[in-house]
């Protein structure tokens, strides 16, 4: 029987919600390990919506839960339905949703809040020694909810221009985690906690390297589940 894997969405969307290649990428990895997979959102408001062609915000409203239900093509459920009894493991793709709904990162970097469910989540996969998957900024959940756990969010330093938004490794630092430089096709492994991170986007890289590291992210989640 196959792993049973949660992923958690946060929206559908790069600049709102999750990030489509990668929660797409970590499916299709899941899929191709054999997972049995389950997908939730938190049913809350989004920080904001953003007009992806323009890349500017508007002024509608929308719910995180019923945006993710795009990528989950209409198979989701409530995180706060979530039982962690029910999986070996649980997955959080990125996307500026996850520091904007599942986190305020966005607004309050390493000062940021996490939502109720996603920590109660987190804390919860943690306590019973069950893995954890991040990737993008996604990895800045664990940095928050556990300090002096290992992460990586790619290079510490904007290396050839590659990692734009390298600072968020020092700001990880700060929080007392030890950030772990790594390239897009890697992914880190943190043994004691059972926390596997890849870069992702946060790396200028084309789609078939994400795709490749994300693919070693789950591919690690499932061998520690």
């Amino acid at each position: 029987m196959g792993k049973r894997v949660a992923v958690v969405l946060a929206g559908c969307g790069v600049f709102d919600g999750s990030e489509i290649h990668e929660a797409s990428a970590a499916l299709v990895h899941l899929s191709r390990g054999g997972a049995e997979v389950k997908i939730f959102a938190p049913n809350i408001e989004q920080r904001d919506v953003v007009n992806h062609l323009k890349g500017s915000p508007t002024d509608e409203k929308r719910n995180v839960l019923v945006e993710s239900a795009r990528l989950a093509r209409g198979n989701i459920q409530d995180l706060a339905e979530l039982k962690v009894s029910e999986f070996d493991a649980v997955i959080f793709p990125g996307g500026f949703g996850v520091a904007k709904n599942l986190c305020s990162w966005a607004v309050d970097g390493k000062n940021c809040t996490v939502n109720e469910h996603v920590n109660s989540t987190l804390q919860a996969f943690h306590k019973a020694k069950k893995p954890i998957g991040l990737c993008c900024i996604s990895p800045v959940l664990a940095a928050k909810v556990f300090p002096g756990c290992e992460v990586t969010v790619g290079q510490d330093k904007n290396v050839d221009g590659r990692f734009p938004d390298a600072e968020t490794a020092s700001a990880i630092a700060e929080l007392g985690c030890k950030h772990i430089c790594k390239d897009v096709s890697e992914s880190h492994v943190d043994e004691a906690n059972k926390i596997v991170t890849t870069c992702a986007f946060m790396c200028k890289a084309p789609l078939h390297q994400i795709f490749d590291g994300i693919g070693t992210m789950v591919e690690e989640v499932l061998k520690l589940a």
